[in-house]
């Protein structure tokens, strides 16, 4: 195994992570709300009143930060080397597992984990092994 040192990042690594947990803190310390990813958007669905506003401004700040972010440096390019029907099938088993495991790697993974959370611990470590045998299975197979 080599490591690709020019795409080395652990510095850029280590804010974004800090930066996914203070957001994360932040919306559950001022909102009382898990910032699942799936949750979030599965509620714009089925809205409840005074439940809409934070939704978005959390969506919003999700799409708009890479846009603020390329006015003072380029975004990495994007290559993805799946054809459409993978990529269908992909979406469709990941929103499969989402209801399945009632939340997202966001939600399990980031907020659950740090509330020492046994159910996210258990659905972390399955999607987790899931997508590592995926990857060999594909890779390697």
């Amino acid at each position: 195994m080599t490591i690709d040192w020019q795409h080395f990042t652990p510095w850029a690594s280590l804010a974004g992570g800090m930066l996914i947990g203070l957001a994360a803190a932040l919306l559950i310390l001022f909102n009382g709300r898990i910032a699942g990813i799936s949750g979030i958007v599965g509620g714009l669905l089925r809205p409840h009143s005074g439940d809409l506003g934070w939704r978005i401004a959390f969506l919003a700040g999700l799409i708009g930060t890479p846009l603020l972010y390329q006015l003072w440096q380029a975004l990495p390019p994007v290559q993805i080397d799946a054809g459409t029907p993978a990529l269908i099938v992909a979406g469709l088993l990941v929103g499969v597992g989402v209801r399945y495991g009632a939340g997202c790697t966001s939600g399990h993974g980031v907020c659950g984990l740090s509330r020492l959370s046994p159910r996210s611990l258990a659905a972390t470590c399955a999607f987790m092994a899931a997508g590592f045998l995926t990857v060999y299975l594909l890779r390697h197979l």
